[in-house]
């Protein structure tokens, strides 16, 4: 839509960030206008002292977004901005998205129904288990699976949802061309052929401990929800549930041992009412299923047809995303309520409604 190479430079200016460039954009109409743009002018805009226009007004940068094309071109990358079609829609809505992505593969209008599954680089077996059932499981549900390409339970997440055939995106610390960790070079390359990798730090960017927090909130910023599975309670898994919960999206958290320290992380964001505890994929279903149900409904239609009985598809009639109690659902059903449990419980074991405390009954 714009002058890539003038957005590049425009991002180069000292003092600049995500707000202001869009600020300015939004004001000047393009970035190409911004830089041919007065001091005076650029003081109009609101954010932008005297200091900053005088920077912007002076500054060249094309060495820079020479550089940075070059690099991008021998990786076969690309630059999304946020005045693009495919930048997504759910990172569009947080506080502060990026301006400008560089990007591996490419986003998918599929990838609105995303979630995040994160956790820590020592993961125990338990963890690594717990992150390969649920990204499986997502992945086959069609849900885009996004993580971070660390060590431990994001390379986990991300093998166990290419291996199902699955969506995945991971968001880097680093620049494209500079892997993080650097074992994880393969599995970069396989994610962008099945799905993205995106980074905000410019090309040749080295993994700065500075740069983690800022991608932290794009993984949480691309997804409906966040998963998080083992972390201590100062891993950067937490800040990355702390944004979540800033930017209004939903916090999941898998229980872990008490005496355990990569536990203490979820287990905090449980006792402290920050995060719902799941145990399997149908905890995180239930939770976004207003988001989701296309996909639901997809999935049960390509299941084989199970057999009913007659009570049984009364039942089923009855019941949708949203839980009914058992009195509710037998008055519906014009059943009595030992009937209804009895035949609700069958359901339950085809696989086809789920129970929650209370006797709350869900379509799933």
């Amino acid at each position: 839509m714009f002058n890539i190479r003038d957005l590049l430079r425009l991002s180069s200016v000292p003092r600049i960030g995500p707000h202001k460039i869009r600020a300015l954009v939004s004001y000047f109409g393009d970035p190409t206008e911004v830089l041919a743009a007065t001091q005076r002018a650029l003081m109009k805009v609101k954010g932008i002292d005297k200091k900053l226009a005088s920077n912007i007004a002076s500054h060249q940068g094309e060495a820079f977004a020479k550089e940075q094309l070059k690099r991008l071109n021998a990786v076969n990358g690309k630059i999304v901005t946020i005045w693009d079609k495919d930048y997504p829609d759910l990172l569009k809505k947080i506080y502060d998205p990026p301006a400008l992505l560089y990007v591996l593969g490419a986003f998918s209008p599929a990838d609105r129904h995303a979630v995040a599954i994160v956790g820590t680089r020592h993961a125990t077996q338990y963890g690594k288990q717990t992150a390969e059932g649920l990204s499986l499981d997502l992945a086959r549900l069609g849900v885009t699976v996004i993580s971070g390409l660390a060590r431990g339970i994001d390379t986990v997440a991300h093998h166990a949802t290419l291996q199902a055939g699955g969506r995945t995106v991971a968001v880097i610390g680093s620049g494209l061309d500079v892997p993080y960790p650097p074992e994880n070079r393969k599995l970069l390359e396989r994610i962008a052929d099945q799905g993205a990798v995106v980074s905000e730090v410019p090309m040749g960017g080295k993994p700065d401990a500075q740069n983690f927090p800022r991608r932290n909130r794009i993984i949480s910023g691309l997804s409906l929800g966040t998963v998080v599975i083992e972390s201590g309670e100062d891993g950067g898994a937490m800040i990355t549930a702390t944004i979540a919960l800033d930017q209004n999206r939903e916090v999941f958290a898998v229980p872990g041992n008490i005496t355990e320290k990569r536990s203490a992380g979820p287990n905090k964001l449980i006792r402290d009412g920050k995060a719902k505890l799941i145990t399997n994929v149908d905890d995180i279903v239930v939770e976004l299923r207003h988001h989701l149900r296309g996909l639901i409904q997809q999935e049960r239609k390509s299941e084989p047809e199970v057999e009913l009985t007659l009570f049984e598809r009364k039942l089923l009639d009855v019941l949708g995303a949203d839980t009914l109690q058992i009195d509710t659902v037998a008055e519906m059903a014009a059943l009595s309520t030992s009937d209804a449990l009895v035949n609700l419980l069958s359901l339950e074991f085809k696989g086809l409604v789920k129970q929650l405390p209370g006797k709350q009954f869900l379509r799933v």
